[in-house]
């Protein structure tokens, strides 16, 4: 049996499931956002403000984060796999995009619960 040393004892499933699921969090995270924008026609920073500030509205955002971090690191792992045939400088761009989706995590904590 072959293993793949960067799927981490994932299967193909697994990563179907994770970018389906991904893609409706997202999905609804957006229509919620552009219903919200219709809605609030004379859209002010108060009423931004005060979206953003409701503890369901802070989860909700980074639970998207989340997903959109896991979106898009099965799709770069699969971009990386089919066209990076180097396998050194395959795990030098996996490793730079995880330590930069861990920033972009970082920061959107920070930005969005204010610590």
């Amino acid at each position: 049996m072959v293993t793949n040393a960067a799927s981490f004892g994932r299967s193909g499933v697994h990563d179907y499931i994770l970018l389906r699921a991904s893609a409706v969090i997202l999905a609804c995270y957006t229509i919620f956002l552009v219903g919200f924008i219709a809605c609030s026609a004379p859209l002010t920073f108060e009423i931004w403000s005060g979206l953003f500030s409701s503890l369901p509205m802070k989860v909700f955002t980074l639970i998207t984060l989340v997903a959109l971090l896991i979106h898009a690191w099965i799709g770069v792992w699969q971009v990386l796999t089919d066209y990076v045939k180097h396998t050194a400088l395959r795990g030098v761009l996996q490793f730079t995009f995880v330590m930069v989706a861990i920033s972009y995590l970082a920061s959107g904590i920070v930005i969005v619960w204010g610590v």
